[in-house]
């Protein structure tokens, strides 16, 4: 699909697969999981099922839903409850708890539902990758909703996904959705924060998401925290850049999904880009966090961006960060101008060594070597969301 092709009325005459993103506003409460809420959803998703749309799951709120079950139990105090072991503690509680209300929610249409908690670590290797997708496959074959979390009690960082907003988007590229819905407690974006500016406008669709300073727009990626609208708009980036559509809408109250989707008054459609990605090259920008960078010249930046070219030895200038060969990393200009990531093919000392060196002359440094790029173009994602 491209952006001039595509309304409202167009999406949703074409869905057929559909990941959903719900964040903790919306299904849970100061004192946890909130029912009425959960039964909703499911309403509304198995809505979606009725019309033949695949649904994927990715839903907060375990975290919740254990300090809930924790305090109810143990008549514990809720101070202390913030660092990271405690996150995961809580999270380990909630899960079941989260499934069990799912379960019960999603029941009463007759309908199935999965468990799948994934982490960063488990889709960095490829072939764990392509095994989820095929497991998620078979569960929609099977008319079964994957329900999907971070897999926070084994996460060795703080948050491996960064939020599940991230982590909706990554499933939009591992189960080839068309339609990224991410369900919020804002009914859409704003062109500036409504909270600090009492002229900040609706946006009722978004053209070219590119375009856009989010962070300007949000204030500040910092100050709008895990969750908040910066990282919906970079998740909807992201998901554009495999031609799939976001629509950002709010979850709470008597919502419904099909009736936002058919309305210029609700929410905002993201629209996607025309020159899209392949879902294997979206895998490798965003499948790990960049462990450096390469500072390329200004002709080595135009061969990248206007001719479709793989980065030479000969046009990086400096390198930044301790890696290895097969690392993520950064590719910028010597301004610090982010031009996008890539698989970098030598380690940052070997880089650090060819640097400006023509390949006929490589050799003669690292020995025999079956290739002469820094970074392939194969392996590489100009004008990446990070």
């Amino acid at each position: 699909m491209t952006n001039f092709a595509i309304n409202r009325n167009s999406v949703l005459a074409s869905l057929k697969r559909v990941v959903v993103k719900v964040g903790s506003a919306v299904i849970t409460t100061g004192d946890g999981l909130n029912a009425d809420a959960l039964n909703r959803l499911a309403d509304q998703l198995c809505a979606l099922r009725e019309r033949s749309v695949d649904v994927i799951l990715v839903s907060s709120g375990a975290v919740a839903a254990g300090r809930q079950r924790i305090f109810e139990r143990t008549c514990r105090r809720r101070k202390g409850q913030k660092d990271m072991a405690s996150r995961q503690a809580a999270s380990a509680v909630g899960q079941g708890r989260l499934m069990h209300d799912y379960d019960e929610a999603f029941a009463r249409h007759g309908v199935v539902t999965a468990q799948v908690l994934l982490t960063r670590s488990g889709l960095k290797d490829r072939e764990r990758f392509l095994n989820a997708r095929n497991t998620m496959e078979r569960l929609l074959e099977w008319g079964v909703i994957p329900i999907v979390n971070e897999n926070d009690t084994v996460s060795t960082h703080e948050l491996e996904f960064g939020d599940n907003d991230t982590l909706g988007a990554m499933c939009v590229g591992l189960t080839g959705a068309d339609l990224f819905i991410s369900l919020t407690s804002a009914d859409g974006v704003y062109d500036g924060n409504p909270d600090t500016n009492p002229d900040a406008r609706p946006m009722p669709t978004i053209d070219n998401i590119c375009d856009l300073d989010i962070e300007s727009m949000c204030d500040g990626k910092t100050s709008v925290g895990t969750g908040g609208m910066y990282s919906k708009l970079r998740a909807a980036r992201r998901a554009s850049q495999l031609g799939v559509p976001t629509f950002i809408v709010s979850g709470k109250g008597e919502f419904d999904i099909l009736d936002a989707l058919g309305s210029e008054d609700r929410g905002t459609l993201v629209l996607p880009r025309k020159d899209t990605v392949s879902s294997k090259k979206f895998w490798l920008a965003y499948h790990d966090d960049p462990a450096g960078s390469i500072q390329v010249d200004n002709g080595a930046a135009g061969a990248l961006l206007r001719k479709g070219k793989s980065l030479l030895p000969i046009g990086i200038r400096g390198v930044t960060g301790c890696f290895e060969r097969g690392a993520l990393v950064f590719i910028t200009t010597l301004e610090g101008e982010e031009l996008g990531v890539g698989i970098s093919n030598f380690s940052a000392d070997e880089l650090d060594r060819i640097k400006g060196m023509h390949t006929d002359e490589l050799a003669g440094v690292l020995g025999p070597l079956p290739f002469g790029e820094a970074v392939h173009r194969d392996n590489m994602l100009l004008d990446a969301a990070i």
